[in-house]
Formats: structure tokens, C-alpha cells, sequence
């Protein structure tokens, strides 16, 4: 179909690791009681091109392939360490309280299953949230779940300029002090942040700056970070998706072609690499760099984007070799 167009078209392999679990799960059917199975499976897949983390987390990570030996590990301590790195993703990017699931806000430091439901119960019963402060009003989420969840959350287009970055409530008076001082309102957040405002403060001044407002240095630090661009998303520092717009199978790879591919899995021998086809291409560890590495993660991580040129394909046992070598193509 997109050979026929041949409009400008373009598509992205997406893994469909997990999906069947979630199309499967209790999640699954609350979220599409109409649908079956497979169209659960499809609509989770497309959701994961549009925002990976909101859909990736109503998923048990061991169900996504995290490694190869992760069955070798006890299962409790495998989930501990699995959903502490999961509760720090989502801590890190930040969560929109407006528009986040109940599995994503579950993930969110000081809110449980349960809170995170009746967050959502509160949203659709009242409307949108204007402030963070209407957290408080939601049923069972008390002061101190408040003072862990609040920083990480976040209200866009909503009263309180501040409400949008990851500076914590508790802060707020610092950091309207640090805006007045500099000359700023606050509703310049609301039109793309404050450019150039550590530079204004001074390299040499922030020590001074940061006793004058009655917090600690880092805290200053952060805080400058957050109103020189506020509801930043760290994930737009990464690679851009590979939208492709050739059409390859196995039967048009012939050794020596130049792809461009996306890292899938690091495993102690090498890499697997989408390059467009259904089965991804393996760089072997001694094909991944000219120098001697004990393991392909001092190189590579998952998502990065990559150079690589075909050394072998085997079609029959469906097996594509790859080098990211130049010096090495076939």
C-alpha cells in the first residue's frame, strides 16, 4: 500500500513486546471491555509511538524482556529492582495531572494504586485540575502523600505558573523571591521560560543568592533549571523516532548495504538492531567498535539510533548479521 501511494508516506517499527499481556490483562479490558484481544494488542502498540512511558507502565517490565538472564534472578527481588526503575523514569519526566492514567499516576512517589484511582475519580468528577493544592481535596491522599507526589506532577495552562515545572510547592516563595529579584513576573513561564537566568544571577553570586532566598545551593540550582525552561521534557534530548519510508523485507538486504537502525536489545553478545524488516539484525560485540569492550552497554543503550551495514542474510533461518564497523562491510 505505501509502495502504491507513494505520497511522502512514511511508518515505524514499533515493539510489540508485552503487548499480548496487556491485551490479556484486567487493565486491558477496563480500558476496551468492546474489544478483543487483538485490537487491545494494536491499540496498545500505536499508543507506544505516541507516548511510550504512559503505555509501557501498565505493564509488568519482566513481560517486556529486560535481559537475559532476568528468569535467573529470585522474582521479588527481580520486581523491587524492575519498579524502582520504572517509579524513576516517571519521576523524572514528570506527570501531566490532567491527562495521565491511573497506572501512570500509581507510579508517581507517595501515590498507591488506590489514590491514584480516586485522583482520576476526582478529574473526571470536577473537571481538569487548575492547581496542584486541589490534590488536597482528593479522598485519601493526605499531607505527607501530598509533599512526596506534588514535584513530580504537573498542571499546564493552569493558575499557578509555577504548577508546571518541577519546582515543589514547598519552594514556591523562593522561587517567586528569585523572580522578583531578577526583575521577572511569573507569568513569563507561561510564554516559554526565563533565558538566560543563571547567567543573570551570576555564577559567583549563587551561593549568595541561594542564603538570601533561605535554601540550599542545589535547590537554587534546580530551580533556575526549571524556570529557564519550564515543563521540559528530558526525553526531547534523545533521538527522534526513525520514521522510514523504504519498504524492506529479508529478500532486498544484500551484504555491504549502508542502513540506518534503532537499537531493540544490548545483551552480553551483542545488539539486536531494527532496520525496518520484521526480524532484527544482530551486531556481534566484536562488530560494534574498533576497540575492545567487555559489553556492548559501554557503547550502546536501547533507543539509539545507529549506523550499520549488512554483513550476512540467512532467510531461511531468518538471521541477519550486521556490523557497525565501516571498515568491515562486506
Amino acid at each position: 500500500m505505501i509502495r502504491e501511494l507513494n505520497d511522502g508516506l512514511s511508518y515505524m517499527v514499533v515493539s510489540e513486546a508485552g503487548a499480548s499481556v496487556y491485551s490479556a490483562s484486567k487493565l486491558g479490558a477496563e480500558e476496551f471491555p468492546d474489544y478483543d484481544v487483538s485490537l487491545r494488542s494494536a491499540v496498545s502498540i500505536a499508543r507506544r509511538l505516541q507516548d511510550p512511558l504512559a503505555e509501557l507502565v501498565k505493564i509488568d517490565p519482566k513481560a517486556i524482556g529486560v535481559g537475559q538472564y532476568q528468569h535467573d534472578m529470585p522474582p521479588v527481588r527481580l520486581s523491587e529492582a524492575l519498579d524502582g526503575v520504572v517509579e524513576d523514569c516517571v519521576n523524572a519526566v514528570g506527570v501531566d495531572l490532567n491527562t495521565a492514567s491511573a497506572p501512570l499516576l500509581s507510579r508517581v512517589s507517595g501515590l498507591s494504586a488506590a489514590v491514584a484511582k480516586n485522583v482520576v475519580a476526582f478529574r473526571e468528577e470536577n473537571g481538569a485540575f487548575a492547581t496542584r493544592a486541589q490534590l488536597k481535596k482528593v479522598p485519601k491522599l493526605g499531607p505527607k502523600a501530598f509533599e512526596q507526589c506534588a514535584g513530580f506532577l504537573r498542571v499546564v495552562g493552569g493558575k499557578e505558573p509555577l504548577d508546571n515545572t518541577a519546582v515543589h510547592p514547598e519552594s514556591y516563595d523562593a522561587a517567586r523571591k528569585l523572580l522578583q529579584v531578577c526583575g521577572v513576573k511569573p507569568e513569563s513561564l507561561k510564554t516559554g521560560g526565563i533565558v538566560g537566568l543563571k547567567e543573570q544571577i551570576g555564577q559567583e553570586n549563587l551561593q549568595k543568592t541561594a542564603e538570601e532566598l533561605g535554601i540550599g545551593l542545589p535547590t537554587l540550582c534546580d530551580i533556575v533549571a526549571e524556570l529557564e525552561k519550564p515543563g521540559r521534557d528530558p526525553r526531547d534530548e534523545l533521538p527522534p523516532p526513525l520514521l522510514r519510508t523504504d519498504i524492506l523485507s529479508m529478500e532486498d538486504l544484500k551484504p555491504g548495504m549502508e542502513l540506518t537502525g534503532t537499537v531493540r536489545n544490548v545483551i552480553d553478545f551483542g545488539a539486536f538492531i531494527d532496520i525496518g524488516v520484521h526480524q532484527d539484525g544482530l551486531v556481534h560485540i566484536s562488530k560494534i567498535t574498533n576497540r575492545f569492550i567487555k559489553h556492548p552497554s559501554e557503547v550502546l543503550k536501547v533507543g539509539d539510533v545507529v549506523k550499520v551495514w549488512v554483513l550476512s542474510v540467512d532467510v531461511a533461518k531468518k538471521r541477519i548479521s550486521l556490523t557497525m564497523r565501516k571498515d568491515e562491510q562486506a
